[in-house]
């Protein structure tokens, strides 16, 4: 049988996201993934080198996939803040991964930071404005497409509406909300400073 390498890697991560997703940075064990991968444990540390190794290639690959199904769009922060929440209630897992990312290490980590400075460049071209003013609507596009996921369901279904009926729309909401903040924020054509400036 030939052994395939890529193939107990992929399970590894699944297992590990898994058990981030439940217990955090903190909480997981490594015993644990790889029993439910199933693999050697011995093979986390080869190929990842350490649990915060394994935690930072989880969420890294999560977030890979995420950036391939939600097409970035600076020009309309309302439909990215749409599709991204219609990915979040998908999977929200990713949500509870980055949440414990932010309780145990709190601080941005390089690739997090030009990540994120490359999207806010994007929309500060694309709508004549500063970097600052563009960072400040993409951050709140991103908590809006959040922040369905953060409310306890009797709150966020007040009137007991069908779920589906009122998630829609909530995403409607969420997509209009953030349109008008992004026209607020950042009016079309009128330039306060130079896209680059901060």
């Amino acid at each position: 049988m030939v052994y395939d390498s890529s193939a107990t890697r992929a399970r590894l991560l699944d297992a590990a996201y898994d058990e981030f997703v439940s217990h955090g940075l903190a909480g997981a064990r490594v015993d644990r993934i790889a029993k439910a991968a199933p693999a050697n444990k011995q093979a986390i540390y080869a190929y990842f080198g350490s649990k915060d190794e394994l935690f930072d290639a989880v969420l890294g690959a999560r977030l890979r996939v995420l950036a391939d199904m939600v097409p970035f769009t600076p020009s309309d922060l309302g439909a990215y803040a749409g599709a991204l929440f219609d990915a979040f209630v998908d999977d929200p897992g990713l949500i509870r991964l980055t949440q414990w990312k932010a309780l145990e290490r709190p601080e941005a980590s390089a690739g997090e930071l030009e990540a994120h400075l490359e999207k806010a460049r994007e929309v500060a071209e694309a709508r004549g404005a500063t970097l600052e003013a563009a960072m400040d609507a993409l951050m709140i596009a991103l908590s809006a497409a959040q922040a369905w996921l953060f409310t306890p369901p009797a709150i966020r279904n007040p009137g007991g509406a069908d779920e589906q009926t009122r998630r829609l729309r909530h995403r409607e909401a969420v997509v209009a909300a953030v349109g008008a903040m992004t026209d607020r924020l950042l009016p079309p054509g009128e330039r306060s400073g130079s896209a680059g400036e901060a």
